[in-house]
């Protein structure tokens, strides 16, 4: 018998399956049906929880994963007969011989599959780097165009030319829905990487206003990384570090916030809330990856994250190890935000002068949607130095830039601790 929820559990539980089943759907169905008719086939998995969301009024399915495949399966069918694009072929997904063949494709280790093979679909040179990105986020996980322009800091105008630009691109050039060789395995891979880094950020700190932590995003990209380790011919010491950095992160989520959905810094979080089996994984994935001779993003990044874990306070932390590892992250990858981050390190380690240094060097529009950050961390450096209207000046500045309304309730409690200075 079905369930019956109530509308918040099951407005919930689609939202839930969308996040873990959109691409899964589109990726079987493209390796069914072809490329050339992506569009549609994401068309017929967004008619499918539509139609859900009438169907379970009343009650939802025992198994409400396998009742979305089937009747994706079936929309799409339905649509190519409109289309009159599939007309000899659609007869055949119904009996017989072919019907078992695409019943295989729903198999654990065929899905497995048919997402790594839409994964460097999405990632193929021929796409403007751009592009990949947000083809790669709607296809693979779902993701809105409001929420790929606020992971990539951009117009959600901007995001759909994107995507009807690489569609386009897969269909002119009629690309190979298949997992790269050679050669091309090893180009392909960084961007693959860059995209699932992407989308567990967006989980792990997102730029939605009403919401700053996204456990399900975490976890999809932590699946999608998975896959990659476990697939012998795609996994590297890049991506051990990756899924090492994710686990390392992902033990801290449960204390990133609290049940009111209120920040809690690194300071004051309940260090006992920190999932050690993770940190264990993450060890043991990190202990394979620095087999290596040339230490990648990742690397650098998750033997931070490790740092903070090795902590048992917040005073016990190392941070001149934590600063070393900053200082070679900027040598392979400068960026504006690790130079904020170290920054913040010259701060816990009573370095102000070269706090001011390193902060001077950084320009906040080229953080974007974050400038907040800078204003932030310059805040923290005049109330160290006891100057309390800088301090508060840089503070507001924060609070005008910032959207995240979590974060704002946060810099506004740090506006009156300020204002409290003597």
């Amino acid at each position: 018998m079905p369930n019956a929820p109530n509308n918040a559990d099951q407005t919930q539980l689609i939202d839930h399956l969308f996040r873990h089943q959109f691409g899964k759907m589109v990726s079987i169905l493209t390796r069914i049906f072809g490329l050339a008719h992506l569009e549609t086939i994401e068309d017929a998995v967004q008619d499918t929880f539509i139609k859900a969301m009438g169907a379970w009024r009343n009650g939802i399915p025992e198994n409400p994963e396998a009742w979305l495949t089937q009747a994706a399966k079936n929309r799409t069918i339905d649509l190519f007969r409109q289309l009159k694009s599939e007309k000899e072929r659609a007869p055949y997904f119904e009996s017989g011989p072919a019907a078992i063949a695409i019943n295989e494709l729903f198999l654990d280790r065929e899905i497995a599959d048919s997402q790594l093979r839409m994964i460097f679909t999405a990632c193929h040179p021929a796409l403007d780097p751009r592009d990949q990105i947000a083809f790669a986020l709607k296809t693979i996980s779902g993701f809105s165009q409001s929420e790929i322009a606020s992971a990539l800091l951009t117009k959600e105008e901007s995001v759909k030319k994107r995507l009807s630009r690489a569609r386009n691109m897969i269909r002119d050039a009629q690309l190979a829905f298949a997992i790269p060789q050679g050669n091309e395995l090893s180009d392909r891979l960084p961007r693959v990487l860059e995209v699932l880094y992407l989308i567990f950020n967006e989980g792990f700190h997102s730029g939605q206003k009403e919401m700053l932590v996204r456990k399900e995003l975490c976890a999809e990209a932590m699946r999608l990384c998975k896959m990659l380790v476990d697939h012998k011919e795609v996994c590297s010491p890049n991506v051990q570090a990756l899924f090492a950095l994710m686990c390392f992160q992902a033990a801290r989520l449960d204390s990133k916030v609290n049940e009111l959905q209120e920040v809690i810094d690194l300071r004051q979080q309940d260090r006992s809330l920190w999932h050690f089996p993770l940190i264990v994984l993450g060890n043991q994935m990190m202990f394979m990856a620095v087999n290596t001779e040339e230490m990648s993003v990742y690397h650098y990044e998750a033997a931070i994250a490790s740092e903070h874990l090795k902590a048992s306070t917040f005073e016990a932390t190392d941070w001149d190890r934590i600063l070393m590892w900053y200082e070679r992250l900027q040598v392979v990858a400068p960026s504006p935000f690790n130079s904020l981050n170290m920054a913040v390190v010259h701060i816990q380690r009573n370095d102000l002068e070269a706090a001011k240094l390193v902060l001077d060097s950084v320009v906040p529009e080229d953080l974007e949607q974050r400038a907040y950050l800078y204003h932030g961390c310059m805040a923290e450096y005049h109330r160290n130095r006891k100057d309390k209207a800088e301090a508060l000046a840089a503070i507001e500045q924060a609070i005008q830039l910032v959207t995240n309304e979590h974060e704002r309730s946060y810099l506004l409690l740090k506006k009156e601790k300020i204002t409290a200075m003597r």
